[in-house]
């Protein structure tokens, strides 16, 4: 008889736009040598996160953690500050990537479809938790909410339900 289904791995190629930030795409070519030891997703814990439509979020900041983010159902703005410039990075089920987020880097997320966004959190503990990484820091300046609407608003996204 004859193996129908297989088990198949499809290993992450990452990119680096700044640094420390880290954007995996989710179906991707690297080879396996070249694989860090803590892949996206492996952690030591994992939450799902629902973003509700309309929200914007406040700037926080972890010192003893990295998020790694995963859009599973909608899409979102992640937002991260670095150097005194906002990066804005598009998340959605049509795209799936996984955003490493290491520990120092300032993030919010914004949702300003129609649609609740679902997003998993694998976090990697650099140490115990710490109470300050979950109160907003302030903003230095407003979001560019124009582009994050364009942003949203030029995802095509054929996906079924």
């Amino acid at each position: 008889m004859a193996i129908r289904n297989k088990v198949e791995i499809v290993p992450l190629t990452c990119i680096n736009p700044t640094q420390g930030l880290e954007i995996c795409p989710v179906d991707s070519e690297k080879s396996i040598e070249k694989l860090e030891v803590n892949l996206p997703l492996f952690a030591h814990e994992t939450t799902m996160v629902r973003i509700e439509p309309g929200t914007i979020e406040e700037l926080f900041v972890h010192h003893f953690q990295t998020d790694q983010l995963l859009v599973v159902k909608g899409s979102a703005v992640l937002v991260t500050l670095q150097n005194k410039h906002y990066q804005y990075i598009l998340m959605s089920e049509c795209k799936p990537m996984v955003v490493r987020i290491p520990p120092g880097i300032p993030h919010s997320a914004i949702n300003l479809s129609g649609e609740p966004c679902i997003a998993i959190n694998s976090i990697i503990r650099h140490g115990p938790p710490f109470d300050r990484d979950y109160r907003p820091v302030r903003k230095p300046f407003p979001f560019d909410l124009g582009l994050v609407r364009r942003m949203l608003g030029e995802l095509k996204c054929p996906v079924t339900r």
